[in-house]
């Protein structure tokens, strides 16, 4: 790999494998017929909608499917069962209620699709989580 600045060779980088885990991805879903978004896993399609959605400060997305092994809405895999803390100006003065209904709605194909269970834990900026 050459430095494209000072035309000298460089060490690989993490960024280096990420850009080739993601060419791999692409042509894995050029090949398989399958689109990008099946391809991801369910824990991240959450993270990709929210953060395009609401352009969250503190985004955290937990899989907590692990925990419900056996009871309803468990299935073999996992991606059933999710915990979400986000912060945002999006919910500056909207109820409970409010922010709930508008993550269910921006994640409406992955709970009609196998989430189970989504914990929500949404603020504004400055509102104790």
């Amino acid at each position: 790999m050459t430095d494209h600045y000072a035309g000298a060779p460089r060490k690989p980088s993490s960024l280096d494998f990420h850009e080739s885990s993601v060419a791999s991805v692409s042509a894995l879903t050029r090949t398989c017929g399958y689109g990008y978004s099946q391809a991801m896993s369910t824990r991240d399609r959450i993270t990709e909608k929210l953060t395009e959605t609401f352009t969250p400060l503190r985004l955290d997305v937990q899989d907590e499917s692990h925990q419900h092994a056996g009871h309803s809405g468990s299935r073999p895999g996992g991606e059933t069962h999710y915990r979400v803390y986000i912060v945002s100006d999006a919910f500056q003065g909207k109820s409970r209620i409010e922010r709930h209904r508008m993550i269910n709605a921006a994640l409406a194909d992955e709970l009609a699709g196998g989430v189970h269970a989504l914990a929500i834990h949404a603020s504004a900026p400055g509102e104790a989580r």
